[in-house]
């Protein structure tokens, strides 16, 4: 069935209401918008169902999360898991509550119980809870930091992790299969409620999950000694993370916590940013303006499901100071690996540092540096829960900390998905630590390039929207695949590494292994000098990611490389386009 077809049967079957097809007249003449509409169906990537909120089968809209719904809850009754429920949680997104209901309803429909948040909360809260409540499986109704127009469907498994093989291609599967939008379950709320079926939680979890972040305080000293003493800006960029943050940093004993007043409430709107991401710089702006203001120590900010935090911290000259997440990712992870070794005196024997193939060398420089295991895994937080997974199963790992370079960590194994909470835990407690010794996180940070290597990582994205984009993306993941480049600003390719054919090529011998890791549409080139380039289709955005990195011998040397590399990569994405 063509796109044409599947947009007159959405109006014409008595299925959809009418706002939808009042939506979908009124485009009747633009046959590109019902093509984009309807020429295929939302597809789970790295983070689940996303995309623009609309009628039509490339949208998110009732129709669509119903159906996402249906097809989950047909794969746990397949695997019989009905009787543990599914847990629910929203952000403040257009749409967010209306999508969580939708969920639950469909749920109670199929005989399964929905654990349904009252308002809006955190993902990694959300991760919490379906262990917590020892759920089967967990949906949140987010799209990050994506610009306002969009929404989106994550699913969690049991373990609390975002779903990876083989729960991910099941639960996609029985999705497929609906081909009749008329099968779809629904039933009305008061009924659901009534047959035990739809139960809204809050505080209780709240609570719980509070106290699995103090368990994870290493110096509550630290904190009593200048809590009180540490200025500290933050904004939850109209989001879920206002709420949590200020909690946590005020039940610990942070007294001097400024929260941006025009980013404070939640709006789906995100009226002051063009897109809520805590990456980039105007997310900053206001936080900033307000940090001068009140000289504070630390900026922070979380996206609008906390689950990614933005840092800048201050210097001893009062410059403020931007930290990528690879820069906050190993000061935390340097932070915890260290602070761990001197309270217990050593470290576990099978201790291990987890981080995905796209983050920063510097990571496996710590964890030589300390004697612990590194573990690469796939982009994508849900690689490092089932990570976490494993070490439980097996009983041989020892989880120290696990991260990306898109600003996520995860401190303690109480969620399974990166925590914005605890991370704004964790490095306000590093602050007030190094604070006590004298020092701020930014001569945190220069000693640990000292110690392990001036280490700098970046990124180009190439956004191509559209039908034309995705095929524009394709050619280039070919291009590159069928004629892999020999060097790269000046530095020899050394081994390639195909994801997709679970190949790594040594350039100089030709011998050719397995990269032990899934099938992932991903290529990655080692570069002589430290150097490195990996290229992967974003699995939530439109757009083309090239990650590289470089290591110099300082900062300006490792900023000098890293500009040329960046021009280099720049000049190769012209040349293909």
């Amino acid at each position: 069935m063509d796109y044409k077809e599947v947009y007159a049967q959405w109006l014409e079957n008595p299925y959809f209401d009418e706002e939808t097809k009042a939506e979908l007249k009124a485009i009747e003449a633009d046959d590109n918008e019902i093509e984009e509409r309807f020429y295929m169906d939302l597809e789970f990537g790295t983070a689940g169902l996303r995309g623009i909120i609309g009628a039509g089968t490339n949208r998110m809209n009732i129709y669509v999360v119903r159906r996402a719904t249906q097809g989950l809850a047909n794969y746990i009754a397949k695997v019989e898991k009905q009787s543990q429920g599914v847990a629910i949680a929203y952000d403040s997104r257009h749409m967010s509550p209306e999508f969580a209901q939708e969920a639950a309803l469909c749920l109670a429909a199929n005989g399964i119980k929905a654990y349904i948040f009252e308002a809006l909360r955190p993902t990694p809260e959300l991760s919490f809870a379906v262990r917590h409540l020892g759920c089967a499986a967990g949906i949140n109704i987010t799209a990050s930091h994506n610009p306002p127009e969009y929404n989106g469907y994550k699913v969690y498994w049991e373990d609390g992790a975002q779903i990876t093989p083989p729960h991910d291609t099941g639960i996609m599967a029985e999705v497929k299969e609906i081909c009749d939008w008329n099968t779809v379950k629904t039933m009305d709320k008061a009924a659901a409620v009534e047959a035990g079926l739809y139960e809204v939680i809050g505080q209780a979890i709240d609570d719980a999950y509070m106290a699995e972040l103090k368990k994870q305080v290493l110096h509550m000293d630290a904190i009593q000694a200048e809590g009180k003493n540490l200025k500290i800006v933050y904004s939850p960029l109209h989001g879920t993370g206002n709420i949590p943050a200020r909690r946590i940093l005020k039940e610990l004993g942070f007294e001097n916590v400024y929260v941006v007043k025009e980013q404070e409430l939640p709006d789906g709107n995100f009226p002051t940013v063009s897109y809520p991401n805590p990456e980039a710089a105007e997310a900053f702006e206001l936080g900033l303006k307000l940090a001068k203001e009140v000289d504070a120590d630390l900026v922070l900010a979380t996206d609008p499901d906390a689950d990614r935090l933005g840092v800048r911290v201050k210097d001893k000259n009062g410059e403020y100071h931007d930290l990528t997440g690879n820069m906050s990712g190993c000061l935390l992870a340097n932070y915890e690996i260290s602070q761990r070794k001197a309270i217990n005196g050593s470290l576990p024997e099978d201790g291990t540092l987890i981080k995905t193939i796209v983050t920063t060398n510097l990571a496996d420089a710590i964890a030589k540096g300390y004697g612990v295991n590194l573990v690469e895994v796939l982009t994508g937080f849900k690689f490092i829960g089932q990570q976490i997974l494993g070490f439980e199963n097996s009983g041989k790992g020892t989880y120290l900390f696990g991260f990306e370079e898109s600003y996520g960590c995860l401190i303690g194994t109480y969620a399974r998905d990166k925590d914005a909470i605890v991370a704004t835990m964790a490095l306000c407690e590093a602050a007030a630590y190094y604070k006590t010794k004298g020092k701020t996180l930014w001569d945190a940070m220069i000693e640990m390039y000292e110690q392990f290597g001036y280490y700098k990582d970046a990124i180009q994205s190439v956004s191509l929207k559209g039908i034309e984009g995705l095929q524009k993306i394709q050619e280039i993941m070919n291009t590159l695949r069928e004629k892999p480049p020999v060097e790269i600003a000046g530095c020899k390719v050394l081994s390639a590494r195909d994801y997709k054919k679970d190949t790594i090529t040594h350039i100089a011998t030709g011998e050719v292994k397995p990269t032990g890791l899934p099938n992932s549409n991903v290529l990655y080139y080692d570069l002589a000098d430290d150097a490195w380039l990996c290229v992967r289709p974003s699995g939530t955005e439109p757009k083309v990611k090239f990650y590289y990195g470089v290591k110099g011998t300082s900062l300006e040397d490792a900023d000098e490389k890293s500009e040329i590399m960046g021009k280099a990569v720049l000049d190769m994405v012209n040349s293909m386009m």
